[in-house]
């Protein structure tokens, strides 16, 4: 994604207090807690200007770094669970990269849903914690293939729903692992982009794919308010549980992303000023 450019300020989602609001600005006063998720990038700072519209207003049963840490992810769960494939109570889905930060929410929520939860993740601490988040099944991709263990789990079927954040590794196995009208939801390309392919690999189980954008569900405050609300909804009724995420000051954020690079993370990372 080009969403920033050398030198610049990266981050898109962050939570503070408002300090001063514009002449024409109502409904936001100076002293509310507020939060964003949304481009453009430049979160990774002490003080910024952020159009009135991209602000979420927090209660005081959110705190600041659970907002920080989660609003994007939450978001992302729900118009992932809701609009681009509305779990149903009974349906099989796959989760990449469960123990990542959306991971363990879509983890939690499509539980809360009625699905059974097949969670892929690198290692057996990882296991441990999404298996503590309810999911049904965990397979360590890297003792097994997934396709192979989801096909055996479904007892042939399939899973009806896989959401996929990995890319370029995963999407063949996906599709293998997909029952007959599933549906492939690939929002990340965290191993790099999956590249060019055959759609006609989609008619033997007339499967199909879809590459949601972040940006198209939430755009608007109009399209932003649903998915936070319903998000901060399941918060309060403890459906989905947001971790204590890792904190790091501002100044040693490098060292924040040397950890995710050697993957010696799980869940979410918070930059305190």
């Amino acid at each position: 994604f080009d969403l920033m450019r050398l030198p610049g300020v990266p981050g898109m989602e962050a939570a503070g207090v408002i300090e001063a609001v514009g002449a024409a600005i109502s409904g936001l006063s100076v002293g509310d807690r507020v939060a964003y998720a949304c481009p453009p990038v430049g979160a990774y700072a002490e003080r910024r200007n952020v159009t009135a519209d991209l602000l979420v207003r927090l209660s005081d049963d959110i705190p600041d770094e659970a907002a920080a840490a989660s609003l994007l992810k939450g978001v992302s769960a729900s118009f992932l669970l809701h609009d681009v494939h509305a779990v149903r109570p009974g349906e099989v889905v796959l989760i990449h990269a469960a123990a990542g930060g959306i991971g363990q929410l879509l983890v939690q929520w499509a539980r809360h849903l009625g699905a059974t939860v097949i969670a892929t993740v690198s290692s057996d601490d990882k296991a441990r914690i999404v298996e503590r988040l309810g999911a049904h099944h965990v397979i360590v991709y890297s003792r097994e293939d997934f396709s192979e263990a989801v096909i055996r789990l479904t007892a042939g079927a399939g899973a009806n729903v896989i959401y996929d954040a990995v890319g370029a590794d995963t999407f063949a196995g996906s599709l293998a692992a997909l029952a007959v009208r599933g549906h492939l939801v690939s929002f990340g390309q965290a191993s790099g982009p999956v590249g060019s392919w055959d759609i006609d690999r989609l008619a033997s189980k007339s499967i199909t794919v879809s590459r949601p954008n972040y940006a198209h569900y939430t755009d608007t405050p109009e399209k932003l308010a649903p998915h936070v609300d319903r998000f901060f909804t399941a918060f309060r009724q403890r459906a989905v549980r947001v971790g204590q995420p890792a904190a790091y000051g501002l100044a040693n954020a490098a060292d924040a992303h040397r950890d995710l690079e050697a993957r010696r993370t799980s869940g979410a990372i918070v930059l305190v000023p």
